[in-house]
Parts: C-alpha cells; sequence; structure tokens
C-alpha cells in the first residue's frame, strides 16, 4: 500500500495498515471488537457525543481484510447482518387472534422487522406504531448518536407484502430495488425486488442530507 484511501469516512494510510498488523501480530488472540476499540481510542476516533465509534471501524477493517491488507482473526460468533439475509419463516399462532383497542397497546421495543400478523386484530395498530416512531426517533438518534436525522427509509417485500400500512401513514414510495442485498459484493447473491419506502422528517430533507 503506498497511497492513501477512505473508508468509511477516514483516511487510511500506509502507517494505519502497518498499525493494525503490529496489533493483530501482538495479540494473535484477541477478537475483532477489542481490536476496533483499541484502534478508536488510539485514533481518537469517536462520533458527536464522545463514543467511539467502534462498528464504522470494524467494517474498515472487513474492508481492509477483503482488499489483502490484513487478516483479521476468527469471529467469534456469527455476524448478525449475516443473519438478515436469511429469510425469517413466521409461524402459524399458537393461540386465540389478539383483539382489542389501540389504547389497550402502547408498549414497543426495538425491531429489525415491522410485521403485523393476520391474527392480529387492532384497528390503526400499524399507523400509529409508525406515527409514534416518526414523532420520536429524532430526540432518540441525537441522544444515541449526537447528530440529527432527516428521513426513514425501509424496505417492503413485494412478492410478500404490499406496503398499505406505509402508504396510509404517508411514506412515499420511491421505486425498486434490484434483487441484490448490500452483502452481495460478488453478484451472486438472488434476493427478492423489494419497493423502497421514505418518510421526511423535515420539510427540507432533501437540502439537509445534501448539506
Amino acid at each position: 500500500m503506498t497511497e492513501g484511501m477512505v473508508l468509511q469516512g477516514r483516511e487510511v494510510t500506509a502507517a494505519d495498515v502497518e498499525l493494525i498488523r503490529a496489533l493483530l501480530a501482538a495479540h494473535p488472540a484477541r477478537g475483532r471488537t477489542p481490536l476496533s476499540e483499541d484502534l478508536c481510542r488510539r485514533w481518537g476516533w469517536r462520533n458527536a457525543r464522545g463514543q467511539l465509534k467502534d462498528m464504522a471501524c470494524r467494517t474498515l477493517l472487513l474492508k481492509l481484510e477483503r482488499a489483502g491488507y490484513i487478516r483479521l482473526p476468527p469471529r467469534i460468533r456469527p455476524s448478525s447482518n449475516g443473519l438478515r439475509n436469511r429469510r425469517a419463516c413466521v409461524a402459524p399462532p399458537a393461540c386465540e387472534p389478539i383483539r382489542g383497542a389501540l389504547r389497550d397497546l402502547q408498549r414497543l421495543t426495538n425491531n429489525t422487522r415491522f410485521l403485523i400478523p393476520g391474527w392480529v386484530r387492532v384497528p390503526h395498530l400499524a399507523s400509529h406504531v409508525l406515527g409514534i416512531i416518526a414523532r420520536r426517533i429524532c430526540a432518540d438518534w441525537r441522544t444515541k448518536y449526537g447528530h440529527p436525522v432527516h428521513a426513514l427509509e425501509t424496505f417492503v417485500d413485494r412478492s410478500r407484502f404490499k406496503g398499505t400500512c406505509y402508504r396510509a401513514a404517508n411514506w412515499r414510495r420511491l421505486g425498486q430495488t434490484r434483487g441484490r442485498t448490500r452483502n452481495d459484493r460478488a453478484h451472486r447473491i438472488q434476493a427478492s425486488v423489494k419497493d423502497v419506502y421514505l418518510y421526511p422528517l423535515v420539510a427540507d430533507f432533501r437540502r439537509e442530507l445534501c448539506a
């Protein structure tokens, strides 16, 4: 490596690569997370709230490994990103259909997938949940990451769902994916085509995103 490159918004020089190689050689049994945290501290790589940019650093290390500059230690546990490409199977309900008023359902945890099964019969539940997310995510995001978020994005598998709740909640359908995933670097993963929906959180979201 003779010239620097920009990875994850950070310039990586030949000296940086040599430092990573030295740390790997000095601590061969250390996992990837301690390595990325160590690098963040050495580089002073933190977000607006002063937190280590650990996830960005791990992605940077993966890109260096794919490019052939370093060899990372084996994963201690499977990558959570890899699990996202597995198609989830929804089991049939094992109990009576859920019915009730919206006011009786006000608890929600973080989900990587938003799905209300067909046996849940609560009027306006989907729109209500999407509304709650849209109203509070800016504050939550700023509290955790130290910067705002200006729009929400989601993907709907058009072979299985129609995206009705998103349209009802005023999300905008922008187009379709090409049947690939963000991990499909070799152009081999065959994924279903998805509709792309966007929900602006600020009036001039285009200018804010391009700023």
